[in-house]
């Protein structure tokens, strides 16, 4: 069985790329782990008034569990994770925003008298999903092909051209920044929504709605935690080797 080392120095992001499972941990305790996951279990832990102890034994007991086994996302190729953060989680947001847009709009005409906080969960729903497609086209259009070419000069003992963006770390930190600020609206909602628990007058739909919004928070923690954790620090160890 494998067990977590004991260090309060290791990141969180570390724990999570090493093993998705601790995820359900963090965010047990209400630690950002995709967004915000180059802090120490240190930090986070002095910072929110957390039993380091206490969390790395909760993370111990999760990663020694056989049960629900993670996705070795970590030791994907860099082309594969690409790959897949497109055709997966990108392909998730564009097919799922047009129908939250539609039953929040609805939401807002039929219970917004008595629910005005839907008026802001649509606002701010509305502008994260139209930042998200943005985001996602330069990521397909200009940062991926230019991961998935350096691994196929890695593979054929190549060379690689210096991109217009001059090093990769200028548009990784661009889609961080981006991040970071789809993270901050979907903590919004998620304290707008109490969690996502819908009203004691909530209808099916107000119900659907909320447990749609939900998944799509997890989807997206999950996206980004596969960018900001793996894909775009690998990525970034890649090109220096080329250097």
């Amino acid at each position: 069985m494998e067990t977590l080392t004991k260090d309060t120095q290791k990141q969180i992001g570390q724990y999570v790329a090493e093993d998705y499972r601790t995820a359900s941990v963090f965010s047990k305790y209400g630690i950002d782990f995709c967004c915000k996951g180059d802090r120490t279990i240190e930090e986070v832990c002095t910072k929110n008034n957390i039993d380091s102890n206490t969390l790395l034994s909760d993370l111990d007991k999760i990663v020694s569990s056989n049960a629900n086994q993670s996705i070795d996302y970590k030791s994907w190729p860099l082309d594969l994770l690409a790959e897949y953060i497109e055709k997966k989680h990108h392909r998730y947001v564009e097919e799922k925003t047009p129908v939250l847009r539609q039953f929040l709009d609805k939401l807002c005409k039929v219970h917004g008298g008595n629910h005005p906080e839907l008026f802001k969960i649509n606002e701010l729903f509305t502008a994260s999903t139209g930042e998200l497609a943005s985001h996602m086209k330069k990521e397909e259009l200009i940062l991926f092909p230019f991961i998935k070419k350096m691994v196929k000069a890695q593979i054929e003992k190549g060379a690689i051209l210096s991109p217009q963006f001059e090093t990769v770390a200028n548009p990784i930190a661009a889609m961080m920044q981006e991040h970071e600020n789809e993270g901050e609206r979907f903590r919004q909602i998620a304290e707008l929504t109490d969690n996502y628990t819908p009203p004691a007058d909530a209808c099916n739909t107000y119900k659907v709605t909320f447990a749609m919004l939900d998944e799509f928070e997890k989807d997206l923690h999950l996206h980004i935690h596969l960018e900001n954790n793996i894909l775009f620090p690998e990525a970034a160890k890649l090109e220096k080797a080329f250097l």
